[in-house]
């Protein structure tokens, strides 16, 4: 398999560029790229300024995730995913609630288009659940008669069986699923809130000592870093909380 498990605690870092400038995402990467394993760029960023920070941050000889969450017919997803590989991209996510079709011909596309032009095969994710929904947003507004882990699971075993590589999820739910899809499947938590942080708008938020404990491979880091007066420190901490949780496990 083309992927492998991170094995420093800054690899497991991803953090998210979620400001609104080329100004504002430079400076974050050229002040932490030794601090981090991907930076990630999100619909805000991209909205505003395109594929131009996913140049830089390869420029910078830093690694992309792209978080577009796309949710679309198959060919539509396909396409939009294979045009991520021009530009660098090498992580990138897809809902895994689109359905198998939608996943799977995004893998054989985008596997296909990396071979024949000799690319780095992508690592693709699905994403299964947003860490701002929690049960009562499941069930009474998407109407799933399912609890938020049995749904979640449910949809990181469809991401398998279609060839996904991994999925995003938040680390209450890593412990199942890593248990039942194994040890080469990625996981992927966002929403990750260290202790002297505040939760912003988030409802499943986790710890990195939890997310490690949980499974969890990478974990998605934004403003506590991003809006901290000292970043640096910021993510100091976080990187001695992780290697704790590390030699802990």
């Amino acid at each position: 398999m083309k992927f492998n498990k991170p094995q420093s605690a800054k690899e497991r870092i991803i953090l998210a560029l979620d400001v609104d400038t080329m100004e504002e995402a430079e400076k974050l990467v050229e002040e932490l790229k030794d601090y981090t394993g991907y930076f990630k760029v999100g619909l805000q960023l991209f909205t505003s300024c395109g594929f131009k920070p996913i140049e830089m941050i390869k420029e910078h000889g830093a690694k992309a995730f792209f978080d577009g969450k796309f949710h679309d017919i198959p060919n539509t997803v396909a396409r939009a995913c294979v045009n991520l590989l021009n530009h660098g991209v090498d992580f990138y996510d897809v809902h895994t609630s689109g359905g198998s079709k939608m996943l799977s011909t995004t893998v054989k596309l985008s596997k296909e288009y990396a071979k024949k032009y000799n690319m780095p095969e992508p690592t693709i994710i699905g994403v299964t659940l947003l860490s701002s929904f929690g049960q009562k947003t499941l069930t009474t507004e998407l109407g799933v008669d399912k609890s938020l882990e049995e749904y979640v699971l449910n949809l990181a075993e469809v991401a398998k069986e279609v060839g996904l590589d991994g999925v995003l999820a938040s680390a209450s739910e890593a412990k199942e699923i890593r248990k039942h899809m194994g040890e080469d499947f990625v996981i992927i938590c966002p929403a990750i809130r260290p202790t002297w942080s505040v939760v912003d708008d988030q409802i499943r938020v986790v710890t990195p000592t939890d997310a490690i404990k949980s499974g969890v491979d990478y974990m998605v880091v934004g403003r506590p870093v991003t809006q901290a007066e000292n970043k640096i420190s910021a993510i100091k901490l976080i990187i001695a909380e992780i290697e704790n949780a590390m030699s802990l496990k």
